[in-house]
């Protein structure tokens, strides 16, 4: 073990929403429409598909760098939280949850990443560049990309959300 080195890395992103919980999460839990309303993913191919758990290969980009992960994904609609456990790729065995939580003034969606690296010798760059660099950053554009997309369709005609995903992307 490192000393003076935190070996579990935890980062959280938060947004509040102004739309129905139940609409956001079953936009959050529908991964096939997320290259479609989320520019900074590239692609979500479905390796396993079913009501509440899937297995995909998931695709996104970091500025101009294309990353792409295996994950498992649970729907727990009782919860109302979605799960992923990563499978594959460098962040193998993180676990990332979805939740949504009413409060007086809107939805807070909060995303949070757990993962325990397996190399010991190389921990002290994962939460710089794997945390920061990479999850913080992609997840804060994916939260501010559903909640214009959301906020757009429960407001205005799903034509013009676009022009909002733009912004908050720029």
């Amino acid at each position: 073990m490192l000393r003076g080195f935190n070996l579990l890395m935890h980062k959280t992103n938060s947004i509040l929403m102004h739309t129905p919980k139940a609409a956001i999460f079953e936009t959050a839990a529908d991964l096939e429409s997320w290259p479609k309303i989320l520019p900074h993913y590239r692609y979500i191919k479905f390796l396993e598909r079913g009501p509440d758990r899937n297995i995909v290969v998931m695709a996104a980009q970091r500025s101009s760098i294309p990353i792409s992960w295996t994950s498992e994904q649970i729907i727990d609609r009782d919860k109302f939280e979605i799960r992923f456990h990563h499978l594959k790729a460098w962040t193998k065995g993180m676990r990332v949850v979805w939740t949504f939580s009413d409060l007086p003034e809107g939805v807070l969606v909060t995303i949070s990443h757990d993962f325990r690296f397996r190399i010991p010798a190389l921990s002290p760059i994962v939460d710089p560049i794997i945390g920061d660099f990479f999850i913080h950053n992609i997840a804060s554009k994916t939260l501010r990309c559903m909640k214009a997309y959301v906020e757009a369709r429960h407001r205005t005609s799903p034509s013009d959300w676009r022009t909002r995903v733009d912004k908050v992307t720029a």
